[in-house]
């Protein structure tokens, strides 16, 4: 009897805590269905959805920069090229850079044509066209005949262009705050203090913006600067190795440099040689025969003892 009250707690004790464990474990899988359940309910808007949608766009700015070049809104560049051409006949030739050139929206800027001894022309034209068509109007202007040189820049600007905008903001806004303590100054003083400092900072806001206007204008229009000639450009011939007749040429011409400069030398220095000259002349014939003191062994002063 003992031994059957003695087992009965023990099997009431494990069926309370087999009870407990099974509670906590029910507890645990609606926490973790409830979890699982909220992340579902969530979305696209959900912390595990973005990563993907970033790397699908990422993928696609990629893939639009892979395939497109970049706007030249993007970066300001200025940009400038060099062209010499030989044609046979350089009116014709720059009849056509001119359409070329108005076709593409552009206009042309200084011109200057010169011709040699032999009735030869050759012409130097400035053109202004839109960096859109400025690979287009190159090809076409190096086309019109055979290509001597080309020459062809890219200078990156948009630090400079940011910087002035953003001075520009500020000196706006400084020029608004010297207005309105205008209005609210009432001595004649602070009014021409004020006003001399308003202008003094309009005048820099007009600085700033003529800069902003000629960085836009250059950025917004390259410059291609064509030379079109009948004839080959001469090319200057490289540097060779001096020979005799170099060495000759050089020696005589450093040696009449050198003539030259002790003539030079020769010259500053005369008057005052001459001034001199003639100051120990005046000394030696008027002064030092009156300084010469009488000595006792000359032969008048030994006769005038002897008397």
């Amino acid at each position: 009897m003992r031994t059957r009250r003695s087992v009965r707690p023990v099997h009431a004790l494990a069926g309370v805590l087999l009870a407990a464990a099974v509670a906590l474990t029910g507890c645990g899988a609606n926490d973790t269905g409830a979890s699982s359940s909220s992340d579902k309910a969530a979305g696209p808007e959900a912390g595990p959805a973005r990563p993907a949608e970033d790397a699908k766009s990422g993928a696609g700015a990629s893939g639009s920069r892979a395939t497109a070049a970049p706007k030249p809104s993007g970066n300001r560049i200025i940009r400038t090229a060099t062209l010499t051409v030989q044609v046979k006949n350089v009116p014709k030739a720059l009849d056509q850079a001119r359409a070329t050139t108005e076709n593409a929206g552009g206009y042309i800027g200084d011109e200057t044509t010169v011709r040699d001894e032999d009735g030869a022309e050759q012409t130097r034209v400035v053109l202004r066209v839109p960096v859109e068509e400025y690979d287009d109007v190159l090809a076409g202007l190096q086309g019109a005949g055979k290509l001597l040189e080309r020459t062809a820049k890219a200078q990156d600007v948009t630090d400079q262009v940011v910087d002035v905008e953003s001075r520009i903001t500020s000196q706006r806004a400084s020029v608004t705050r010297v207005r309105a303590l205008m209005d609210r100054a009432t001595k004649l003083s602070d009014v021409v203090t004020l006003e001399g400092e308003l202008s003094r900072r309009e005048a820099d806001l007009e600085a700033l913006l003529a800069q902003q206007a000629s960085l836009k204008d250059r950025t917004s229009m390259a410059t291609i600067t064509l030379t079109l000639s009948e004839k080959p450009v001469p090319v200057e011939a490289g540097d060779d190795d001096p020979g005799f007749v170099d060495a000759l040429a050089g020696g005589w011409d450093a040696f009449v440099t050198m003539l030259r400069w002790i003539a030079i030398a020769f010259g500053a220095v005369l008057p005052f040689a001459a001034v001199l000259a003639l100051a120990l002349l005046v000394w030696l014939r008027l002064l030092r025969p009156r300084r010469r003191p009488a000595h006792p062994d000359e032969p008048g002063q030994r006769t005038a003892d002897r008397d």
